[in-house]
């Protein structure tokens, strides 16, 4: 039976169910429910710049594959910086916007893209892709934090990869952080003891909060520590307040916040998602300043739920070369990119075959400065 793919720009018309069977309930950020809240507080479609374009693969009238995909009018909000390709292209006399991307918003996280059970469907999404950018005179498609195994089928499909890193904590199967701390040397190893007392002496306790522990006072105090930390690195927060209260509904039992408190108030907290086999640092904020506390709830923190819940990994976000010295190890992401203007391909093209040599340099020395005994 030959597959068919529709265009879906609101994820409600898709089953809930039937999203999820197809393995995109298997990522947390991937699930009807996350994109759903996304869609339902306002935080993606009219006036964000982030339009919903999904995609559904069918065998007849079954949704065999799905992929996330929104048609953008900026580069905002990605973690895969195209906004020097923008500049260039639209000096050179082109229009970049609009574009369309197949990513989870706000979300730099590795995770499936073109989410199918064979090569024949993840095909069938990217040539789907570019169909709709000619049919509609987008300038093209792009596919970001996908899978490594995603990214070679999308080179072999015409794609351009694109190799990036982010920082992430593996678990060498420790018993605990004591464990962790015995495999850095010993200068690293007295470091990051003294951090975390540091941190830990604020004056207030720290709390893990799971599932029905995390009561909605909760999140209001969240929404205010991010609320600071939106308008000091984007100039607005990207997701709405109603985002959080969806995200209590549908999604708390995924979800680990870790509050600092002092003086029976929080003061400072960082949100994570749990999936399968990781934890996931997403937001972070505070309302008082105190040495190192940011490091102690974004990573030390994590590290520990890893450790103590069997976990193979802390992904912590984007950037961040502070994070080397905290056990964060770099780590290759991927991405694909595809345009329709032949001569802007050409350079894309030559560009990334530079990066990615650059990117592949740049991991193997922060891996050799990393904090771990040599041996």
């Amino acid at each position: 039976m030959t597959p068919s793919v529709s265009v879906h720009h609101h994820i409600a018309e898709i089953p809930a169910e039937a999203w999820d069977a197809t393995g995109a309930g298997a990522n947390p950020f991937t699930t009807h429910r996350f994109l759903a809240a996304l869609e339902e507080s306002g935080s993606v479609g009219a006036g964000t710049g982030w339009h919903p374009a999904h995609l559904a693969l069918r065998h007849g009238a079954q949704l065999h594959g799905v992929a996330p995909c929104y048609v953008k009018t900026h580069s905002q909000g990605e973690y895969i910086f195209d906004h020097a390709w923008a500049e260039a292209f639209e000096r050179a006399g082109g229009q970049y916007y609009p574009k369309l991307q197949c990513a989870v918003p706000f979300t730099p996280v590795t995770g499936p893209r073109l989410i199918a059970p064979d090569a024949e469907g993840q095909q069938a999404l990217l040539a789907a892709m570019t169909q709709l950018c000619q049919q509609n005179g987008l300038s093209g498609a792009h596919v970001t934090f996908c899978t490594e195994a995603e990214a070679d089928l999308g080179a072999r499909s015409g794609f351009l990869p694109r190799s990036t890193q982010q920082f992430h904590w593996e678990n060498d199967r420790y018993a605990d952080y004591g464990d962790f701390l015995s495999r850095l040397s010993s200068r690293k190893r007295k470091a990051l003891k003294k951090e975390r007392a540091r941190a830990q002496d604020f004056g207030g306790t720290i709390r893990q909060l799971r599932g029905d522990d995390i009561l909605p006072e909760h999140w209001d105090a969240f929404w205010t520590f991010y609320q600071d930390t939106g308008a000091r690195k984007w100039g607005h927060p990207y997701l709405t307040r109603a985002f959080f209260d969806r995200l209590h509904e549908t999604m708390r039992d995924d979800c680990l916040l870790v509050l600092a408190e002092r003086d029976g108030r929080p003061v400072a907290g960082a949100l994570n998602l749990i999936g399968p086999d990781a934890i996931f640092g997403r937001y972070w904020g505070a309302i008082e300043e105190h040495p190192f506390l940011h490091f102690e709830l974004c990573y030390h923190q994590a590290i520990d739920f890893a450790i103590a819940e069997g976990l193979s990994r802390v992904e912590a976000g984007a950037q961040g070369e502070h994070k080397l010295a905290r056990g964060y190890l770099p780590t290759e992401t991927h991405s694909l990119h595809w345009v329709a203007d032949p001569g802007f391909r050409r350079a894309l093209e030559d560009y990334l075959d530079r990066e990615r040599r650059a990117v592949d340099d740049e991991i193997d020395l922060l891996r050799e400065w990393g904090p771990f005994r040599r041996g």
